[in-house]
């Protein structure tokens, strides 16, 4: 909700935005003071969702490891698990069907945040988003689903090898925080202020600059997906291929999903220390 919520909050500071540069440029333009065009009037539609982005890497993708920490976490305090281990039902098949459960609630998130998105941008626009537009909408859901899907599974395995509730989330958000702020800035020199930005950090020349870029920039996920992110928005101040991105989301997702089916039965019956 929170996530939506923000979404929602993004699309009415757009409007207001909008409407408060469009009546001082007006009131300029009244009084001849310029001849310039209204700065809102060539703007790509899609503009007004591209900070949605930095809240599925900020807020998405914490939601994301709490689902699937609590899903785990929940099996283990209330001896759920060793319930389910009597019966003769795989343990993968267990811990598969709680991630789809996980994956269809960050589904309908997407959902809900793109179709607020898609009506918010037709009414500040005045005109409802073409096939070409809704499609790149989409696929930044989709793209997004994938992001929060991974870090859901690296809740899901916390939950599962912690000894504690508190570790359970707590290593997690360390890996969140890594991936997000500390591995981008070793190939960028980037502030971490920066990094708060939707689009991703500019890589800076150099030779030890560059192999850094190049060995963190597949494992720095989350600036991957604002490049897809900002390539699917059209934001023409970022060049780079969505199809990349989308891979390397594919392939840590599919990673973490190996990575569930070869979890020992003896680590789903294991009890907390709290």
């Amino acid at each position: 909700m929170v996530f939506v919520g923000m979404v929602s909050v993004s699309a009415i500071i757009g409007w207001i935005t909008t409407r408060t540069v469009t009546s001082v440029y007006e009131g300029i333009l009244a009084a001849g003071l310029t001849a310039a065009p209204n700065p809102f009037t060539d703007v790509a539609p899609l503009y007004y969702a591209r900070n949605s982005a930095i809240y599925v890497v900020l807020i998405g993708c914490l939601m994301a490891i709490v689902l699937g920490a609590q899903a785990t976490l929940r099996d283990r305090k209330q001896g759920t698990s060793i319930l389910v281990l009597t019966r003769p039902l795989a343990i993968q098949a267990r811990l598969l069907g709680q991630l789809a459960g996980i994956g269809l609630v960050l589904a309908t998130v997407s959902l809900v945040s793109t179709l607020i998105s898609w009506v918010s941008i037709a009414i500040i626009t005045g005109t409802p988003l073409g096939g070409d537009l809704t499609a790149r909408l989409v696929g930044f859901a989709g793209t997004s689903w994938l992001l929060l899907m991974v870090f859901a599974i690296i809740g899901m395995i916390s939950g599962l090898f912690a000894r504690r509730e508190s570790t359970a989330f707590l290593v997690p958000f360390v890996v969140w925080s890594g991936i997000t702020f500390v591995l981008p800035q070793l190939g960028s020199a980037a502030r971490p202020v920066a990094l708060l930005n939707p689009v991703p950090a500019v890589p800076v020349a150099g030779d030890s600059f560059s192999v850094l870029s190049a060995l963190t920039g597949p494992l720095a996920i989350t600036e991957q997906f604002k490049t897809t992110a900002s390539v699917l928005l059209q934001n023409d101040l970022v060049v780079g291929s969505a199809g990349a991105g989308v891979l390397v989301l594919a392939i840590f997702l599919l990673a973490g999903l190996i990575a569930i089916t070869v979890i020992p039965r003896r680590k789903i019956r294991s009890a907390l220390h709290d």
